[in-house]
């Protein structure tokens, strides 16, 4: 997020920028934690990791990938909820953690 931008620029700024795709958005769905998902820096700091999970319409653009993605693919609700129950079956709690290489996104949805 970049100074001085609200969380609806900053989506349609990152959305367009990894994936090619225009958006509006629609609403925040919820934001999710999970205590013992820490990251830890080479230089010592540590943080937590947060997710924060919004819906939004495709409204133009192109499914294209960018230096900071390396696919972007459309995933059945299915799929989706079997791999974040894969990646996440150990955990406490829901959590939505994916990498920033891959937009997963299912009818403008996107968990990113």
């Amino acid at each position: 997020m970049k100074l001085g931008e609200s969380i609806e620029q900053c989506i349609i700024r990152e959305v367009k920028k990894e994936t090619g795709l225009d958006v509006e958005v629609m609403k925040c769905i919820g934001i999710y934690t999970d205590p013992h998902h820490l990251i830890q820096y080479s230089d010592g700091e540590v943080r937590q990791q947060f997710s924060i999970l919004f819906e939004y319409r495709i409204i133009g653009g192109e499914i294209a990938i960018s230096s900071e993605s390396t696919q972007v693919k459309f995933f059945s609700k299915k799929t989706l909820l079997y791999w974040i129950y894969i990646l996440h079956k150990e955990s406490a709690f829901m959590t939505f953690t994916l990498t920033r290489n891959v937009h997963l996104l299912d009818r403008g949805v996107t968990y990113a």
